[in-house]
């Protein structure tokens, strides 16, 4: 017991002693987070109410903090004028960005909890961004 006592009010061997428990405590702390299990997706309703006059061609699904879009969710379809489309997703993030493309390469983009159900409604209000 004396020896440990000694070893860490030596400065050098004590150093080296003190630096050990440290980095070994780092990497059990790595190791820890790493292991941790990712949020389990959830299936969100998602709803789009077009009350504009723009003909919606593409929706996209981006996590909110970034701007990486998933695939086209409208497939081959598109949501006119008047027209509602709903459509589930798994999600496994709190918040999603819904990125919507008229017949014009205009977009508009929403962020919404994504817990339970969604609804964006897009009204001739909406300011899109057609590139300039």
């Amino acid at each position: 017991m004396r020896n440990h006592f000694t070893a860490i009010l030596n400065p050098n061997k004590g150093f080296r002693l003190l630096m050990a428990v440290v980095v070994l405590c780092t990497l059990s702390s790595i190791t820890l987070l790493a292991g941790a299990p990712k949020a389990s997706p959830t299936t969100t309703t998602i709803t789009i109410v077009n009350s504009s006059r723009w003909q919606i061609r593409h929706l996209y699904l981006s996590p909110a903090d970034n701007d990486n879009w998933g695939p086209d969710q409208l497939g081959e379809s598109d949501i006119a004028p008047g027209e509602t489309f709903t459509f589930n997703a798994s999600w496994d993030q709190p918040s999603v960005k819904l990125v919507s493309e008229d017949a014009e390469g205009c977009f508009l983009s929403n962020t919404a909890d994504a817990t339970g159900n969604v609804v964006w409604t897009i009204t001739n209000d909406a300011s899109p961004n057609c590139g300039s």
